[in-house]
């Protein structure tokens, strides 16, 4: 009986795990526009894996820069460096994501850059806090 179970446990594997169809580039960037902030936010991702279609990917990032929530900002970020110079049209919507209330779209913004074009944007550094021990203050 356990032979059985396992046979039609693979089988109900195969024939629901090979059913999954993969939407196209329109049908992510149509995604870019839902209520649901779930559906922005794997849209966004699954973008950047489309190099191919930079020119239709980049514009659709851009605009995910300005989204109401930080992951979708942050993973729009990331996701323009993933197509370096091809995203030079960025570099605006990217320079004002630098000023961004989330830390990590700033920090994925200025990185993004530097992917973009390392000549005119440097990589960014964090600031550096003082080695060793810190003389103390007297307050009298």
């Amino acid at each position: 009986m356990r032979r059985r179970t396992r046979y039609v446990l693979l089988f109900c594997l195969l024939l629901f795990g090979g059913c999954s169809k993969q939407k196209s580039t329109k049908e992510l960037i149509a995604d870019l526009k839902s209520p649901n902030e779930r559906d922005r936010i794997i849209a966004v991702r699954l973008l950047q894996q489309r190099e191919g279609d930079a020119a239709q990917v980049v514009p659709a990032l851009i605009g995910a820069l300005k989204d109401n929530e930080g992951d979708v900002r942050w993973s729009a970020a990331i996701g323009l460096g993933y197509f370096g110079e091809h995203a030079k049209d960025a570099i605006p919507a990217l320079q004002t994501a630098q000023h961004d209330r989330d830390p990590r779209v700033r920090e994925a913004a200025g990185i993004t850059l530097f992917r973009i074009d390392p000549e005119k944007f440097p990589v960014p550094t964090p600031p550096r806090k003082p080695r060793g021990k810190q003389p103390r203050t007297s307050q009298r």
